[in-house]
């Protein structure tokens, strides 16, 4: 059964990406011209997987967990991923980047202010405006002045491009050989409109840009930024992907999303993590035997009253303090139990 795997959560790097099979009909995309690969995983995903103690290997999603993250991969949709706060809901997707060698994960935190556009790219007209009133100032300059710069309007589309950015979503249907990874996260924290303004983009795979479709005539290709910093075409004023994206949306459960949203999603729910699963993640960030040399602080973690809500950050916390203090003595052992306790304190508990 486990041979249908592509991600299997073993936390090493391998080619399993290579063996995904065709997707189904009705997700298959067209888009081009292909990108360039992305770079590749960037520090802030090693940090959350521990890859500089080499100790990836310890972060084992559960058997469910695998088999969703392989449905959303076989099936070309997002991943919805809900569960308390630190949970590992987020790590999902720097786990499965770093597995399948998709490159850096592309991030976009939302807020209760984020938009559908802030997502897709950004234009920014009044940069614009500036540098073409400068440009055609400076033959007006009196002689002996420095030479103007170049003139962005001698670029397709009158240099346009230089004004657009891609966002993190943008970016991860921009057409590729290998699907990017987005992380959508908190995605329970928007504005009530933005679950639904992303169905048609989640549906088709694509989205335009009507700043650069209204030069398609006279400019059918120009480059704008990527949210990884390249340059890339963008063909007619539209954005469409080739390998859909590997996106996880993740919610802290704080609100419930339309249907129409919940069809065009694979739903995973994250539990609370266990007494198993905290000593793998600890493995993860502290090295061989730091699970069992901080057992006792797990204990505490794990002894909470119903509805207590923790986050594994807090775990974290607790025992880094424990390492590095180095407290050893009786009087130090009573302030490691009491700033531990301070430190795991319920977030849902103000005093």
């Amino acid at each position: 059964m486990s041979d249908w795997l592509i991600y299997r959560g073993a936390g090493a790097p391998h080619d399993g990406i290579e063996h995904l099979p065709p997707p189904p009909p009705w997700r298959d995309f067209d888009g081009g011209p292909l990108v360039a690969p992305p770079a590749a995983l960037d520090p802030s995903s090693e940090r959350r997987l521990g890859v500089q103690h080499r100790e990836a290997s310890h972060h084992r999603p559960g058997e469910t967990e695998r088999e969703l993250v392989n449905a959303a991969l076989y099936l070309r949709r997002p991943l919805l991923v809900t569960g308390a706060p630190g949970s590992g809901k987020s790590t999902l997707a720097h786990s499965v980047a770093y597995e399948l060698g998709l490159g850096r994960v592309l991030g976009w935190p939302v807020v209760s202010r984020s938009t559908l556009r802030d997502g897709l790219y950004d234009y920014d007209a009044i940069g614009r405006l500036q540098d073409l009133q400068i440009a055609r100032a400076a033959p007006a300059a009196a002689e002996g002045t420095a030479a103007p710069g170049p003139d962005p309007t001698d670029e397709p589309g009158g240099g346009i491009g230089r004004y657009i950015r891609l966002g993190p979503l943008g970016t991860a249907l921009l057409p590729a050989a290998r699907p990017r990874v987005l992380l959508v996260d908190e995605l329970d924290k928007s504005d009530i409109d933005l679950p639904n303004d992303l169905l048609n983009v989640l549906e088709e795979g694509e989205f335009r840009i009507p700043e650069l479709e209204r030069l398609a005539g006279s400019a059918p290709e120009v480059e704008v930024l990527s949210d990884d910093g390249t340059r890339v075409t963008v063909r007619d004023g539209r954005v469409r992907c080739r390998a859909f994206p590997f996106i996880v949306l993740t919610s802290n459960g704080e609100r419930d999303f339309p249907a129409p949203l919940l069809r065009r999603c694979i739903h995973l729910h994250i539990p609370v993590p266990d007494k198993e699963r905290l000593a793998a993640m600890v493995r993860a960030h502290f090295g061989e035997g730091a699970a069992e040399r901080y057992e006792a602080v797990i204990d505490r973690f794990l002894d909470r009253e119903p509805g207590d809500v923790r986050a594994v950050d807090q775990l974290f916390n607790a025992i880094h303090l424990t390492q590095r203090a180095g407290w050893t003595d009786e009087d130090e052992e009573e302030t490691r139990r009491r700033l531990t306790a301070e430190l795991m304190r319920p977030l849902d508990r103000t005093r």
